[in-house]
Formats: structure tokens, C-alpha cells, sequence
């Protein structure tokens, strides 16, 4: 039987790209979303499994393994996608700022791969060949942000997380990461935002959500790479 992908926030963005090239390739799909909207309908209708889960509280983690426990004996990979970019400027409460963050980056992940690592074991048992789990993080990661303080320190947090889970589960199982600086604009993102953005990285390009898919497939179809991070900032890092 085959496994399924299991991708956390997969109906929007990156993770939506992601769920529908691996539903091309006639992989089995799991996505999670939190609100419903036209995206979980279109990807079940590719055959996708769709699953609410909240993972901004305990509750809501542990109802969502049971669903998974529920729904498969066995994993492929698991993409850690489900994000929130809250800011500081948005709010005073920064005690709940910085534990929504790491709840939703860092604690949710933890807690899943935990969970979970039972069901990608039993896949690379059976199949005679890895299981994974990626984590996508953020650019901000090494370098942190201004304006976006708790955010950045959970992403460095779920980098930390790779390390840990990679040592942990190897050797059947690889654990990446993939932190993106910007590859998608917003709808609502000015033209001068925008050329003010490009002109952060080395590049000077957007160049969308394929390049997350490129670099997921990339991890899937590796034999020898754990432990890692795939940077796509363009040579911002350079800058």
C-alpha cells in the first residue's frame, strides 16, 4: 500500500503548490488547513484527503494525531508547511505573541514527529526506502527580523528541530529543512514594495512557489542528504 504525504497547511501558498504537484505524481495526500476555503475543496477534488486541525492549542495537536493515527498505518513524509507571520506592531500582548509563534512553529512539529515517527518508520520498513520529514523555515532563521522578532525566533527554533530529528530518527528516516526568503508575492503588495523587495537578494527575482516544489521533490528523491537546509533566498544572504 502506498504511503501518503502529510503536508500541515496545505491549501494556501507554498503548501497548496506543493499538494498539487505531488497529487500530479499520483502520491496519496494529506493536507491540514485550519479555515476552510475554495483551495481544500479543488485539492479534494484531486483526490487530496483534507483534514481541520488547529494547532494553536493542545487540544487541537492531539486531536489531529488521532486523525492521522485513524486515518493511516504509515507516512512517506511529513512537510511541516502551517504558519503564521503575526508581527509585533500588531500587538501589546507580547507573552501571547511569542507563544502563538513557537505553539504554531516549533511545538506543533515537535509534538507531530514525535507522534508520528512510528508511522514513517513503519513506511521505510516496508518499502525499503527513507521516510521523511521537512521542515519549512524561514530565512529569517539565521539572520532575524526587526519587525517580525517572535516569529523569527520560532523559525531558528524549528531549525534547531531538523538537527535534533535528524540524529534521532536516522537511518531510516531524513529530516531537512527548507527556509525561503521571499519567493510569492502578495495580491495586495504595492509595485514599489515590490522592486524595493527584488532588490534585497543577489537575483533580483520572485520566482513563485515552484521553486518550494523543486526543493521538496529534491529532498524526497535524495538518498544521502539529512540534517540540512536548503536556503531559496536568491544570494540574499549576500547582500
Amino acid at each position: 500500500m502506498t504511503s501518503p504525504i502529510l503536508i500541515t497547511g496545505g491549501a494556501q501558498r507554498l503548501g497548496l503548490a506543493i499538494a498539487k504537484d505531488l497529487l500530479r505524481q499520483h502520491h496519496k495526500v494529506i493536507i491540514t488547513y485550519r479555515t476552510k476555503k475554495p483551495s481544500v475543496d479543488e485539492l479534494k477534488g484531486l483526490g487530496a484527503l483534507a483534514i481541520q486541525a488547529n494547532f494553536s492549542t493542545q487540544d487541537g495537536i492531539d486531536c489531529f494525531i488521532e486523525a492521522i493515527k485513524k486515518e493511516t498505518t504509515s507516512l512517506r513524509c511529513i512537510v511541516h508547511n502551517a504558519s503564521d507571520w503575526d508581527q509585533e506592531s500588531d500587538t501589546q500582548d507580547y507573552n501571547q505573541l511569542f507563544g502563538k509563534m513557537m505553539q504554531v512553529h516549533a511545538n506543533t512539529p515537535y509534538q507531530i514527529n514525535l507522534a508520528l515517527q512510528g508511522l514513517l518508520q513503519k513506511h521505510a520498513t516496508q518499502s525499503e526506502e527513507f521516510g521523511d520529514i521537512i521542515h519549512m523555515t524561514d530565512y529569517v532563521q539565521l539572520k532575524g527580523s526587526k519587525k517580525h522578532i517572535a516569529y523569527a525566533a520560532s523559525k531558528a527554533a524549528l531549525h534547531n528541530l531538523t538537527l535534533s530529528f535528524s540524529a534521532l530518527l536516522a537511518p531510516q528516516i531524513k529530516v531537512n529543512s527548507i527556509a525561503p526568503a521571499l519567493v510569492m508575492f502578495n495580491d495586495h503588495d504595492s509595485e514599489e514594495y515590490r522592486a524595493r523587495a527584488l532588490k534585497k537578494s543577489l537575483l533580483e527575482t520572485c520566482p513563485g512557489a515552484e521553486e518550494a516544489v523543486k526543493a521538496v521533490n529534491f529532498l524526497l528523491n535524495s538518498n544521502y542528504i539529512t540534517g540540512q537546509t536548503i536556503h531559496l533566498d536568491g544570494g540574499r544572504h549576500l547582500k
